[in-house]
Parts: C-alpha cells; structure tokens; sequence
C-alpha cells in the first residue's frame, strides 16, 4: 500500500492538467498513488489522464459518466485509494517541489494524526506567486497536534480540500464524503476539521494554487460569500455533528462560523432575501447550542437580527447596498458609453437590425487577403453549405489580390459595418479588431494560423521580448468573442486551452489548410513546380526561417551562397522569409529563388522536396506530405530563452525533432551531401513527428469544420 494517495478531480482542464500529474510524479517521495478521475471532460482531459497512466503504474485514470461534477469525481477517487493518507489536489494547481517529502516526515514527526493542514501560495491568473493567508497563519500556530477546542483558529484557515492529508481510516470510519453545489467542498474541509481527534500543522508551502481565468479560488477573506445552497450545507454539517455525540466540543464553534458565514452571504442574495432570511432563522432554532449568545453590542446587532428573522429591520441594509450597487456600476456605464461614442454611428444603427443567418465573415493575417484555414473553410462551406453567403474583409492594399468572383469589403466602408453587424458567423485565423461588438446568435472562429512550438497568448507574459506591444488586457477580451477554437492536433488543444483561456469550445479537426497537402496528386505537384519554374529533376529545398520578435529585420542565420555552392547545380533553394519582415536583402544567385511574397505557402510545400527551417510552424503543415524535414537551428538557445518554447525541438527524441538537426551552413550542407536528409534515421523521426502533429491528415479537417459549425452536425 502506499503511503499518500493523491486525488485528481479533472474536468476543462487540459491546457493544465501536464504540469499539475508532473508536479507530483517528479517529487522527490515516490511512494504514492496517483487516481485521475474525469467526468467526460468534452476538452479531452480524459485522453491526458490515460496517456500517464500508460506510461506511469503509479497513475490510475477513472473515467465517469458526463454529469458527475466535482464532488462525484472526488468521491470515486477517494473510493479507489489505498494509500494511509488522502490528499487532493486541483488539476489546475501543482506541487510544489518536495512538498510531499515535507507533508511525510511532518506525519511521522506528528505521530499519525488524523488530519495534517499545510500551507499553500497563490498565484494570480496574471501575477507571480505569493504567500496565502492560510499560509501566515499555520505559522503562528503551534505545531500540535491540536485537539478540541484548540482547533478555533483552524477555523480561518481555507476550508479546501487540496490543503490537507486526511487519514483514510478516519475517511471511511466517519464516512466523510463531498457533497454537491458550490459548498460541498467547504463542508468536507470543515467535516475533517471536526472529526480528527488530532490535526497537525505544516507552515510550509506545498501546493501553488493557480487560478484559473473565470474559475474564482477559495476566498480566504470572506469565506461562504455565495448564498446558494449555503443554509443546506450548513445544515447538513450540524445532522453529522449531531449524529456523532462525541464531536460536541466542536459544534460550537462551527456554529459560530456558520452564522457568521450566512450573514455575509445575505448581501449577496438578489432575490428571495425574505426567504433566506427566514431559512437563516429556522436554521437558528434548529442548531443553535445550549448557551450560546451573540456579541454584544453594534457587533452582535446584525447576527441577532437575521438569527431573529428580522426581516424588516435589515430593510435599512438593503437600502444601502442598493446605493453601493449603484456607484460600483457607474464606471461599467461609462466605459459601456465610451464604447458607444467610438463605434460608427452607422454599425450601432446595422446591431439594431436582425441577424443575418446565412451570412458569414472571412478574414486572414489581419485582412491580408485570401488564404490559410479560413479560405480552406469558405471554400469548402461553398460546396457544402451553399446557402451560406461568405464575404472576405480585406485591406484596401489587398484587395487587387482576392480571387475574381469573391466577395470582400474593405474595413471602415458603410457596407463593413452593416456585414459587420449582421453576419452571424466570423471565422479568422487572428482576432477581429477590438471594435467589433459580438451580439447574441453571433458565432466567432478561431482558426488559429500554425501549430504551436514558440510560447503564445497569456503564456508570452513571462517573456518581455516576445510580449512587445501587447495588452494582455485587450488580448482576454478578444478571447472572450471565440465560441470555437480550431486546433490541429491533441498538442494545440493542450496548449491553446492554457495560452488562451476562455469559454471557447476546441474543435480538433485538423487544419483545413493542411487539407490541400493531404491529398495532394502528381499533377498537383508538377502544377506548383512549373508555376515556380522548377525543373524535372531539380532538387527544390524550401528555407522558412520564423520570425524572431527581438529582431526590427530579416537575418538569414544560412550562408546561402556558400550553402548552395556545396549543395550542386542542381539543387534550388526557395528561400521564404516571414511575412513580418519587408525587404530581405537576399543575393543574387542562379540558385536562391525568393518566394517571400509569393501569395500560397501551401503551394511551395507541395514544389519543395525537403523543408529547411529553424522554428517555424510551417514543419507542422510539411509534415503532411511526408517529405523531409531538416531542422538548421543556429541560435536555439537563445530563441528558446527569449522566445519561449513549449518542447524541446532539438532533443533528438522520437516526436519532438522532425529529422535532422544542423548548428552551421557546414553541417547543413554534409546533411544534404551525404544523403542523410533522407536516409532510414531521418524517416524514422519524419513519423514519429507525423504521428504527433499531424493525426487528422485525411484531407477533411474543412469539412469537419464546416459541419460543426455552417451545419451543426456533430464530427
């Protein structure tokens, strides 16, 4: 048997869920279990879940049906576990290191209480790490174990459940359980407090809490601010009391805290406050111990009041919080009336007007023009819902570039507002501007432009060079629009859910621009090398170095004269630099051919017989075509260390690195000499990368897409 069993409720969790299981699988105390329990997340946090337990027999995966919610996933887990103590933890939140070697010598130094409470940081959703108060205030305890009455100040630490090791004998001899709604967590914290004969203290931080965006922590402050359901917890903790005459000593004070918890939560109440009032009072009678009094004084006045269903006289209070109410949405009124006073006249007139059901909006690399995973969808929606009108906004710059028979308007023009307006779909592989204004029944895309290997969205703020002029205030907010986050592999749903966070369901289809590479033909390919002037025979390398935001300008890290003057004659290198960067400056050489504004990537990769790139997504999309791959990655640690990168590219680990890897022109150069660009060890890396990345290469990610979202089909 173990010695600590550690619970993991999961659920909307796979952007966190690796770093939460590899927190605690890397501590340096090993004799653990580990029980993963998810209720059909719909994110997929499921497959995470089995891919640990596959590779780690401490790990067990239980998969619930939908609909089991918080307290039924911990119940389950509690139920599988073996281990002498119980510890929970949030599949957002991580371990810190060494945590569980300090929670086990502090339960052996303590002699085996029932119950140990250890401290914990929080870390804000956009903030560093910082002491709790649960933290400060274990300290000025003493080291116990406490018992009884003793146990009063206890009562102010967070009553969580990932903040304790719970001794399983006394789990399952009290039958302590979760209960269901927002409080069930709150009273199982406060049913251990209450039936450990012995808690001890840990001042250490173990657990760093990391909240979530949209997901409120346990507030130490307030504890219980919530109304609902607050007055049925309560009173379902005093029934376990009451049938365990032996937790008498305690009932008092947890009384105490149950009144003091349910008149804070009565400000909170909108509606029905004479019925909370009076659901207070009934609780009073009820629970309320033998000599129990209320302070005295303006102090005790409130409590007796609501503990009196004196509804009347707390009239005066309501009146006042309606005041408070009032002033704290006065700035939400004003910016609501900067916002009005900044949109066209005209837009606001076109949001009063019905939706449009079959209208769509189309936009690419901020109005650039026709192309990537919204031209796949919009040409794929063609065939398959014809009914759906698409309209492309392009920049005036652009617009000689839109195919002939596409419809487009240009931003700013009368006509934008109005489609603006009533369209009901919006599909971009970046964010609308900020002045568009969502409305209900519209429905907004995120397509997403490449499959992630440098750090991105929220996840960019601890890296300055690479959070240049972004407002990760605005970012939130643009994030806020996307109803669906287009992702082409498992690797992109765990990440965009933690870069991007936000109510936006993933939609794991594939790219649709990578549709075009999967079931690319013979004619295809002769097609996109005749168009580039290619001929038979001729070696065509594409280089597509990435862009590097701690650079104003292009800098080829490759020697490309010397590189092509020992790659042969008969090799041409398409060199491709990030459409961030204007002019390259590249040299005039028979065999470097510029494709830097050539309007389709997609065909490039289809002429090319081998990729060269450093860091750029674009070995994500060649991939597909299951050609060569050579990684030339002169400056990685820097990239890296500046950057940010979410796995380590240059391993040599199956999976991680796509094929070869070359530090300098020379080494790049005997790669492709000696044939070792495309020999058996290359191959063997190309699939191990496939397999990853490249899952739903069927040539059908568009028509998933536009099932799920023109059609409403599931996929």
């Amino acid at each position: 048997m173990p010695r600590l069993s550690v619970i993991i409720p999961v659920r909307r969790a796979r952007g966190s869920l690796r770093a939460c299981l590899e927190s605690v699988l890397s501590q340096s105390f090993t004799d653990i279990e580990v029980i993963g329990v998810d209720d059909a997340a719909p994110d997929g946090s499921g497959l995470l879940l089995d891919e640990f337990a596959g590779r780690d027999d401490r790990v067990q995966a239980i998969h619930l049906p939908d609909g089991a919610g918080p307290e039924g996933c911990r119940n389950a887990g509690a139920e599988r576990a073996v281990g002498d103590y119980l510890l929970h933890l949030e599949a957002h939140y991580v371990l810190l290191p060494d945590a569980l070697s300090a929670v086990a010598d502090r339960l052996a130094e303590a002699g085996e209480p029932d119950l140990l409470l250890y401290g914990h940081h929080k870390r804000p959703f956009r903030g560093r790490p910082r002491p709790s108060r649960s933290l400060e205030l274990l300290g000025g305890l003493d080291d116990g174990p406490l018992t009884g009455p003793e146990r009063a100040g206890l009562l102010d630490i967070a009553p969580v459940s990932w903040n304790r090791a719970v001794r399983r004998s006394l789990h399952e001899g009290e039958k302590l359980g979760f209960g269901p709604g927002p409080h069930g967590e709150r009273m199982y914290a406060l049913q251990t407090l209450a039936a450990a004969e012995s808690v001890a203290v840990l001042p250490v931080a173990c657990v760093e809490h990391r909240q979530q965006r949209g997901i409120p922590g346990p507030d130490e402050e307030e504890p219980g601010s919530a109304p609902a359901g607050l007055v049925e917890a309560y009173t379902g903790l005093m029934e376990f009391l009451r049938e365990r005459p032996r937790l008498e000593p305690v009932r008092p004070l947890l009384f105490e805290r149950a009144v003091q918890e349910l008149l804070s939560g009565y400000p909170a109440v909108r509606r029905g406050r004479r019925r909370y009032v009076r659901a207070v009072a009934a609780f009073h009678r009820a629970h309320r111990p033998e000599g129990f009094r209320f302070p005295a004084g303006a102090r005790g006045l409130r409590p007796r009041l609501i503990g009196g269903g004196k509804y009347a006289a707390l009239g005066g209070l309501d009146t006042a919080l309606a005041v408070r109410r009032g002033l704290r949405a006065a700035p939400d009124a004003v910016r609501g009336q900067a916002r009005r006073s900044l949109s066209k006249r005209y837009y606001w007139w076109q949001r009063k007007r019905p939706l449009d059901p079959n209208l769509a909006v189309y936009a690419a690399y901020w109005n650039r023009g026709v192309s990537c995973n919204p031209e796949a969808v919009f040409r794929k929606a063609r065939e398959l819902a014809p009914g759906v009108r698409g309209v492309w906004v392009v920049s005036k710059n652009q617009v000689d570039t839109v195919p002939e028979g596409i419809d487009h308007v240009v931003p700013g023009t009368r006509r934008y507002w109005s489609v603006m307006a009533r369209a009901t779909y919006f599909f971009n592989n970046v964010n609308f501007p900020d002045h568009v204004v969502k409305r209900p029944g519209q429905v907004h895309v995120m397509t997403h432009h490449g499959t992630p290997l440098k750090i991105m969205g929220l996840d960019q703020q601890d890296y300055p060079a690479a959070a240049q002029g972004l407002n990760f205030d605005r970012l939130l907010k643009r994030i806020d629009r996307w109803d669906w986050s287009v992702s082409a592999n498992p690797h992109s749903t765990e990440v965009w859910a933690r870069a991007y966070p936000g109510a936006a369901r993933s939609l794991e289809t594939g790219y649709p621009r990578d549709d075009v590479l999967a079931t690319a033909t013979g004619d295809d390919v002769r097609a996109a090398r005749e168009a580039l002037g290619l001929r038979p025979g001729q070696r065509a390398l594409l280089y597509a170095p990435t862009h590097r935001d701690y650079e104003a300008g292009f800098t080829s890290r490759l020697d490309l004269e010397r590189f092509c003057a020992e790659a042969g004659p008969d090799t041409v290198l398409m060199v491709r630099a990030h459409y961030f960067y204007g002019d390259t400056g590249l040299p005039e050489h028979p065999s470097v051919l510029d494709v830097s504004d050539h309007p389709r990537i997609e065909e490039l990769c289809l002429a090319a017989d081998a990729l060269i790139t450093d860091y750029s997504s674009v070995m994500f999309d060649f991939a597909h075509l299951d050609r060569p791959i050579v990684v030339h990655a002169p400056d990685w640690e820097t990239y890296r260390t500046v950057r940010g990168v979410v796995f380590d590219l240059l391993s040599g680990r199956p999976g991680d690195t796509p094929g070869p890897v070359a530090t300098s022109t020379e080494e790049l150069a005997r790669i492709f000499r000696d044939g070792a660009w495309d020999g058996p060890e290359s191959r063997e890396l190309l699939a191990a990368f496939r397999a990853r990345f490249c899952p739903y290469g069927d040539g059908r990610a568009a028509e998933r897409v536009v099932r799920r979202v023109l059609l409403g089909e599931e996929v």
